[in-house]
């Protein structure tokens, strides 16, 4: 019984790695409640204008709104898809919603972004 308890704890460690790297994002708490933020901390939002699969954020609205772009090796997992900018690259959707950070979040945690224009809104787990 030792041995199957141990090979499925050896099995659960190898398959770890894989695991996080799945989820592109982690989830914080921040002063409007839990919201998905990127490796840096940053808040991650939403945009009403944006639907399932396709951003609608390029120009002067990607450079207030910087996409949360993902690696040439990213890979769909459950909840998080990647969505195809019209320059190839790839930006990482939740719930097929593509994700963005705000160019006015100054520290990990702010979420001044919430309801800019009644339309971009934090991306809630």
């Amino acid at each position: 019984m030792k041995r199957i308890g141990l090979s499925v704890i050896a099995l659960f460690l190898l398959a770890a790695p894989a695991l996080a790297q799945a989820v592109p994002a982690k989830v914080a708490d921040t002063p409007k409640g839990k919201a998905w933020v990127d490796a840096k901390g940053m808040t991650l939002y939403i945009y009403d204008k944006d639907v399932a699969g396709k951003s609608n954020c390029y120009d002067k609205c990607a450079t207030r709104w910087p996409p949360f772009m993902a690696a040439a090796d990213a890979k769909d997992s459950g909840e998080w898809s990647l969505v195809k900018r019209t320059d190839g690259a790839m930006q990482w959707a939740y719930k097929g919603k593509p994700l963005y950070t705000w160019e006015k979040d100054m520290a990990p945690g702010d979420v001044t972004g919430e309801g800019v224009n009644n339309v971009w809104w934090i991306a809630v787990p």
